[in-house]
């Protein structure tokens, strides 16, 4: 790859209503880290000119119609329409979701038509952006539907790595989606993902259980027992280094998740609590599995301190510095 290759990194806004345009903002802010990559936001670009007024920033940003004139040194922002957005910081308004879809959705067309190189997502609310051709649970979901592969949310940091075999799934149905066919396909992706995303040659995998204590021998529950133990052992001989299941409290209390290169959880807040425990602030929500690169911060819209400039922009900075370094990675490969 040329030392002259800058990436065109696509962003979409997620509400407007959350901290999402602020912390965009604050993180494109310095003009040496845009040096890096070239940014494109797709929304209004009045509400983003107005965002840039209302918290003070000192950035330069320009409006384009067309994604050839993208000027490589200040921020783009590829004009959604010339409305004028109410912001009503801190609530879950219609028209926020309305908002938040039509930004996603532009930037989605442009990365599946490779007019970009990457996608990092602003923050949405999952309950505003649904209407009747948008019914998906999140970011993950919906990307699963545009793009080629098996859409997998790996929450990634320089501390932790962690994929989930369920995501946004109620506790009560958790155990019947686990079947041997998604614990191979999840290992898979994760290891693949290791190797050709973050350059792990011979990447390390654990898994945790899926009843507290690992069933204790059936007392608390048969199902490692039944389904993840003999697929783990299965999974094994195929070569691919797993192990596990281990019981989640005392995996992490001590300390045992840094011998291994990536975790897989068997539920979404197994995995998400000691993640954004260890690494809040910094760690991002990679999409990984798909031929296209998209990240985004690890935490959601923050009504309760949207438009009160306190927002701190270092997760959505990791997610805009991990989207470039695994575009770098696969490159190489």
């Amino acid at each position: 790859m040329s030392n002259f290759f800058r990436p065109v990194l696509g962003i979409s806004t997620g509400d407007p209503n959350g901290i999402g345009i602020e912390v965009i903002l604050k993180s494109l802010e310095k003009i040496n880290f845009i040096g890096k990559f070239i940014p494109v936001i797709f929304s209004n670009y009045k509400l983003i000119e107005e965002q840039k007024k209302f918290f003070n920033l000192n950035c330069e940003i320009i409006s384009i119609d067309n994604i050839k004139n993208l000027r490589r040194d200040c921020i783009n922002v590829l004009n959604l329409n010339n409305k004028n957005f109410n912001i009503e910081f801190g609530k879950s308004k219609i028209e926020g979701g309305e908002f938040s879809r039509l930004s996603l959705r532009l930037a989605v067309e442009f990365l599946k038509n490779s007019m970009i190189d990457g996608l990092v997502t602003g923050p949405i609310n999952k309950k505003n952006i649904q209407n009747s051709d948008f019914d998906f649970k999140g970011h993950t979901d919906f990307l699963d539907t545009y793009f080629n592969g098996d859409a997998l949310m790996f929450m990634v940091s320089s501390k932790i790595k962690i994929a989930l075999l369920t995501e946004h799934v109620p506790l009560n149905k958790v155990v019947d989606q686990i079947t041997t066919e998604l614990i191979k396909n999840r290992v898979q992706l994760v290891e693949n993902s290791l190797k050709n995303d973050f350059m792990i040659k011979k990447p390390k995998i654990a898994i945790l259980s899926i009843n507290p204590h690992v069933g204790d021998g059936g007392v608390i529950g048969k199902d490692d027992g039944v389904i993840l133990i003999p697929t783990i052992q299965e999974i094994s001989k195929s070569g691919i280094d797993i192990s596990g299941p281990y019981a989640s409290d005392s995996f992490f209390g001590t300390n045992m998740y840094k011998s291994f290169d990536a975790i897989i959880a068997t539920y979404h807040d197994q995995g998400l609590i000691p993640f954004k425990t260890l690494t809040f602030g910094n760690g991002v929500n990679f999409t990984a599995g798909l031929n296209v690169v998209r990240t985004s911060p690890d935490h959601g819209t923050a009504y309760d301190i949207a438009g009160k400039n306190i927002a701190n922009p270092s997760s959505f900075k990791s997610a805009i510095l991990q989207a470039l370094n695994i575009i770098k990675n696969r490159q190489k490969n």
